[in-house]
């Protein structure tokens, strides 16, 4: 298995470090199994990306646009056809749809876990 490079790897740290409001909002109902006892990970790399949540175990990618995405839309797309092509589903939410409806956000990431396909075994070297 490919060795994660090391400049991403110390990225995704120092992200974990200094999560947004709305990435602390969504990290505290999604951490610890607590959602649909799914383990999810977040500031996860995944070569050449680094996503904010990921259920691995899903394949799903769950990402928070916050106002700097709005002038990235087809860097977004390149970015999630990339992680498709790799079996991530991905999900989008702006900041404040997680701020100002956490119910609704919490209902579209039970749907795609409703949806996504059965855990299998994750490859050599992936946590679950």
């Amino acid at each position: 298995m490919p060795r994660t490079d090391e400049t991403l790897k110390a990225r995704a740290r120092a992200m974990r470090s200094e999560q947004t409001p709305a990435e602390a909002k969504l990290w505290s109902l999604l951490r610890a199994h607590r959602f649909s006892h799914v383990k999810f990970t977040r500031q996860v790399v995944v070569e050449p990306y680094i996503l904010d949540f990921a259920a691995r175990s899903r394949k799903i990618a769950i990402e928070l646009d916050g106002d700097t995405h709005a002038h990235s839309l087809q860097y977004d797309a390149a970015r999630t056809a990339c992680l498709e092509s790799k079996g991530y589903r991905v999900i989008r939410f702006t900041n404040a749809e997680v701020m100002g409806n956490i119910e609704g956000v919490a209902e579209m990431i039970a749907l795609a876990l409703a949806t996504a396909p059965l855990p299998g075994p994750l490859p050599r070297g992936e946590r679950e």
